[in-house]
């Protein structure tokens, strides 16, 4: 459906301070308004007349917000339902007040002092601490004992031997420095005083030949696209240390990172192509180009674009117990995207599981999917009306609480796909098909109006029944696309801090810098030791990517360690 170009003429706005309208009030008092007062005067009664019709519909989004700004930080049942803090018993034994687990009731009739704040609950032990073990980047240090070595007489009881423990004693001690540091070589020139020749002194072995070296880029593109620091932030702190780096030189120095990174990439996408399971979803991004190309007037007998709006997509894939994330940004939506990934699929395999939430713009069109839609989505449509409708929205709310429970039952005994389908239809399948009966009667008995927020709640999830309790028929099938908003976490802090994009290409360097790195946290591995692999060996990961994902490539480190295997011996096993 072609899109209409937003009309270039707005409403004017006009601001009116409340002074001026007291002044338009007292007036009022003395005599006639004139045609300017009352003009503004309809203009401030028309907006407040809007306001309050928004208002009234939009409660309950308005309560959420509010909830979410200084009340609940999650939407835990618990929370939801006000459960966090028991009702109280008047009627307790002894006469002293007592909430429903049997605890005594802390009212403002307390005795102690007026306004004494209750003692906080102490703080787990450790929390907030990393173990030495956590420390997995940290440079080693093996320290001797002064004067003891194993075999010595021991200097306490005089008549045994001391030896060396397994787990010395350890210190963990840590020094702040630049993310990117630099080091300035000298090297001496000679000059021959009478023919003038210079003579210069060789860099050291392996300082190699450009300033930017693999770690360089690894280290830029992880702050920039990793944990969303806009290059002028990264310049800024990089200057307060005394070793500049200007932003325009970051950009060359990932921009060149890239297309090193290009074939892992792509192999990144191939796999995703043959998963089993895809999670799609998208959001919103900029793109500086693609906003002016909006903005223009088309040429005489150009087509008008039919599409203005710029997303990035998240799509996680699972193949072979493997995640594999994927950003890409552009005019597509979702769907769009994923069928452009899913048509590098091998045609001997069966559709694969697709989780996603309801919208129509999340499938991948003429490709094939088992759908299944995102139990969360469908949740928060109670949780946005509980105020209003607290006893229905309840007993929707505890019976999904109870469904999440068996699926974590499931990830706690690290059951396969097939015991928690079977777990799932004897526990959750009595429980989803009374919940569904239990929607039909609401509607089908008259019990919720079907245009009030809950009775649209319902609608929702009895339209998508099926893709919603896919969990019940499929081994595999996930409760939510939790893990996809998860990724788009990155794509959104990178647009909360750098804003926007100013090029297609831009975009498209983000996307490979957020996949590659997002893939590595998925598989548990130090994205930063990653990417410096895959630039440094970028002719091997060129040749054979396959072998240079995040949860292998080590074996393939370890194999260009060894060397090529002598003839007759075979090749190296791949691990």
């Amino acid at each position: 459906m072609k899109r209409h170009r937003r009309d270039r003429k707005r409403t004017l706005r006009r601001e009116l301070r409340l002074e001026e309208l007291q002044g338009i009030v007292d007036r009022a008092k003395a005599g006639p308004l004139s045609e300017a007062d009352h003009a503004a005067l309809v203009q401030a009664l028309q907006t407040l007349a809007f306001l309050t019709q928004e208002l009234q519909a939009k409660g309950a989004s308005l309560e959420r917000l509010r909830r979410m700004l200084f009340g609940a930080r999650t939407e835990k049942t618990s929370q939801v339902l006000g459960d966090d803090v028991a009702p109280v018993q008047s009627g307790a034994p002894g006469g002293e007040a007592k909430t429903a687990t049997g605890e005594p009731a802390t009212g403002g009739d307390a005795s102690g002092p007026p306004n004494e704040a209750a003692a906080p609950a102490p703080k787990r032990p450790g929390h907030g601490r990393n173990g030495a073990a956590a420390y997995t980047g940290a440079k080693k240090i093996s320290v001797q004992h002064e004067s003891l070595h194993k075999g010595d007489a021991c200097p306490g009881c005089q008549k045994g031997k001391v030896y060396p423990l397994s787990m010395p004693s350890v210190l963990v001690r840590i020094t702040g420095m630049a993310p990117l540091h630099a080091n300035v070589y000298e090297c001496e020139q000679l000059r021959c005083n009478l023919c003038g020749e210079v003579f210069v002194a060789d860099a050291p072995a392996g300082v190699g030949t450009e300033k930017y070296d693999e770690t360089a880029a690894s280290m830029v593109g992880l702050l920039k696209y990793g944990a969303g620091m806009p290059f002028n932030r990264i310049e800024k702190l990089q200057g307060n240390l005394g070793i500049p780096l200007p932003a325009a030189t970051q950009w060359e120095v990932v921009e060149r990172a890239a297309g090193l990174l290009l074939p892992a990439h792509e192999e990144l996408l191939d796999q995703a192509a043959q998963g089993e399971l895809l999670h799609n979803d998208d959001t919103t991004a900029k793109i500086l180009e693609l906003m002016a190309e909006a903005e223009a007037e088309p040429a005489d007998g150009q087509a008008e674009e039919e599409r203005t709006g710029i997303f990035t997509t998240g799509i996680v894939a699972e193949r072979e117990g493997h995640r594999i994330a994927l950003f890409l940004t552009g005019r597509q939506h979702a769907g769009e995207n994923l069928r452009d990934v899913l048509r590098r699929r091998r045609a001997d395999l069966q559709a694969p599981i697709q989780m996603c939430d309801a919208l129509s713009r999340n499938l991948p069109g003429e490709l094939k999917t088992v759908l299944a839609n995102c139990l969360v989505h469908a949740r928060r449509r109670f949780v946005e009306v509980v105020d209003d409708f607290p006893d229905e929205c309840r007993h929707l709310l505890e019976v999904l609480r109870e469904v999440y429970k068996t699926d974590a039952l499931a990830r706690e005994q690290e059951l396969s796909p097939e015991e928690r389908l079977r777990l799932h239809q004897e526990q959750s399948g009595p429980r989803m098909a009374d919940l569904e009966i239990w929607l039909r009667e609401q509607i089908e008995q008259h019990k919720v109006e079907p245009n009030s927020g809950l009775g649209e709640a319902i609608g929702y999830m009895r339209k998508h029944w099926q893709p919603l309790t896919l969990f019940l028929r499929e081994a595999g099938a996930p409760l939510d696309n939790t893990v996809c908003e998860r990724a788009l976490k990155k794509a959104i802090l990178h647009r909360k801090n750098a804003l926007f994009y100013k090029t297609q290409n831009g975009a498209r360097v983000g996307d490979i810098f957020m996949s590659l790195i997002h893939t590595a946290e998925l598989a548990h591995e130090n994205p930063f030791d990653y990417l410096v692999a895959l630039q440094r060996h970028h002719e091997q990961v060129a040749a054979t990517p396959a072998e240079w994902l995040p949860w292998n490539y080590k074996d393939a480190l370890v194999r260009l360690a060894k060397g090529p295997a002598p003839p007759g011996t075979g090749t190296a096993s791949a691990g």
